[in-house]
């Protein structure tokens, strides 16, 4: 027991060692933001001897704050709304057809997992330029649904296999078409599970940057937070106080999002560890 305890306080040990080692950058881009320039060059694990608020009022003026929010706002919604509709179909269309191809139908589906980004970005840009895709909101928030519906089939598929077809085979019975049931009966078993989905995806559409920095880098009007924090990064000077202080304000909704959605995610994850 006493062996048990102390392996127990060991990990505990250990996790807290690593949590520190994550939370540290974080950490110095909030005491950075608060710094002077000066202060910024001169030490960079120093605490702030100055608190400059005034930073982030600069950079919420500069970089126009409300509108690159509301870009990101636009471009997430639109992302996690078609990842959410076309996965949970798919995988349900999966999970309920048994034929010698849909294995094979599957498998294809959740390939582009394994496909690294950088090596297809240069033909995708290509690609999507000539749908008219680029250099808007709209068009990148469409684009994250080809590069988010893998996954989120692949966490689907497992859970969806876990709900009885008894309950297909009932709402024939009543008349209720394929679509019917879907919608009435079985997404609304998938809750804790899309819960999951779309804490993941906001949190990766959000704070992505390669992809917005390819598609809608040409204007202002069209940028993301986390592209207005790169602007400040210059090729011979780079404001650190301003890029830090935008940063604060780019990932600090989709913490706030996370720690609201926190107890969401327990329960997804525990449903698909008993289920599954």
């Amino acid at each position: 027991m006493k062996t048990k305890k102390s392996g127990l306080l060991l990990l505990e040990i250990v996790m807290v060692i690593v949590a520190i080692m994550f939370l540290y950058p974080i950490i110095l881009m909030i005491f950075n933001s608060l710094k002077s320039f000066s202060e910024v060059m001169a030490n960079v694990i120093a605490l702030p001897k100055h608190l400059e608020i005034k930073n982030y009022t600069y950079v919420w003026k500069f970089v126009n704050y409300p509108r690159l929010f509301l870009n990101n706002l636009i471009i997430t919604t639109i992302g996690i709304i078609g990842i959410i509709f076309f996965a949970s179909i798919a995988s349900y269309k999966l999970s309920r057809t048994k034929t010698k191809y849909s294995w094979l139908v599957y498998l294809f589906c959740i390939t582009p997992m394994l496909i690294p980004f950088q090596t297809i970005m240069i033909t995708v840009l290509k690609l999507f330029k000539v749908l008219h895709l680029t250099n808007s909101t709209w068009g990148l928030g469409i684009q994250y649904w080809g590069f988010g519906v893998p996954m989120a089939i692949f966490i689907y598929h497992g859970f969806v296999k876990t709900i009885p077809k008894e309950i297909d085979e009932s709402a024939v019975v009543d008349g209720a078409s394929s679509f019917r049931t879907f919608f009435s009966i079985i997404f609304p078993l998938l809750k804790p599970v899309t819960s999951t989905i779309v804490v993941i995806d906001v949190m990766w559409i959000w704070n992505d940057f390669l992809l917005p920095l390819l598609m809608v880098n040409a204007t202002k009007a069209t940028q993301t937070l986390t592209l207005a924090a790169y602007t400040f990064v210059g090729q011979y000077i780079t404001n650190w106080q301003y890029a830090m202080a935008a940063m604060v304000l780019a990932v600090f909704p989709s913490i706030l999002f996370f720690i609201f959605m926190q107890k969401h995610i327990v329960k997804g994850v525990t449903a698909g560890a008993v289920k599954g």
